[in-house]
């Protein structure tokens, strides 16, 4: 049974993916930035632990999601689900586009004081929510946003994010939507500095973050399309 795959950069899978780098790891398989034969392009493959994925019934599943959100912002392009054969065993593989970028986490490190001032931080919750709208719209969820699992490539006014590693947990009803919801918001309570400096933000910004007391952020914002209307509507004067 394959409980870990470790592939070794210069590895050929199928005859056309050559590993060039690890990307990171989870409970359920372990993603890989390969480069594809012919074409020279960057790839990402998702390679499922076969004891995770009976029947290829989880990848299958992670497959219709990516392909049922191919328009919606945010999300990476879905190419194609496969079949490998690694170890004698058959693994289930998802090839979707490689999008070239830095951890939210780790770019937040990086910036001063290890966080982001109030103008970049609400136009970073405002792409996050628009894409968390376009999901819910779709009948879907993310099921774990954090800053570990967002990808930005820009900063700016704009911002060019990706948000990977989709979780289920059942069907996509309003428990997890709402969870989406309240993910974003722990998300800008995070990048603004989390404990260390909330008592010091503006009652503007504290009015999004609730306290991040989950039943006061779902009465103010039942939904990403209350947050998101919120964002463009709020008066943030106090923040400047």
């Amino acid at each position: 049974m394959i409980k870990e795959f470790s592939l070794e950069e210069g590895r050929i899978l199928a005859g056309r993916f050559t590993v060039t780098q690890f990307l990171g790891g989870g409970t359920e398989g372990e993603v890989y930035k390969v480069v594809e034969a012919h074409t020279n392009k960057e790839r990402a493959i998702k390679l499922f632990y076969p004891h995770k994925n009976p029947g290829f019934k989880v990848s299958a599943r992670y497959a219709k999601k990516l392909d049922k959100l191919r328009n919606s912002p945010l999300v990476l392009d879905y190419l194609s689900h496969e079949v490998l054969i690694i170890r004698r065993e058959k693994v289930a593989c998802l090839v979707s586009e490689f999008i070239q970028g830095e951890i939210l986490g780790d770019f937040v490190y990086k910036q001063r004081g290890k966080k982001l001032g109030i103008f970049p931080a609400i136009h970073l919750l405002y792409t996050i929510v628009k894409g968390v709208e376009s999901i819910h719209w779709h009948g879907e969820y993310h099921g774990d946003l954090h800053l570990d699992n967002i990808i930005i490539r820009r900063f700016g006014l704009e911002f060019d994010l990706s948000i990977i590693d989709f979780h289920h947990w059942g069907d996509s009803k309003k428990e997890n939507r709402e969870e989406d919801l309240v993910k974003a918001i722990r998300i800008f309570y995070d990048i603004l500095g989390g404990a260390q400096k909330y008592n010091s933000l503006p009652k503007s910004i504290k009015y999004i973050i609730c306290g991040l007391k989950r039943s006061l952020i779902l009465s103010r914002f039942r939904t990403a399309t209350d947050l998101r209307t919120h964002l463009e509507t709020m008066d943030w004067s106090d923040a400047i």
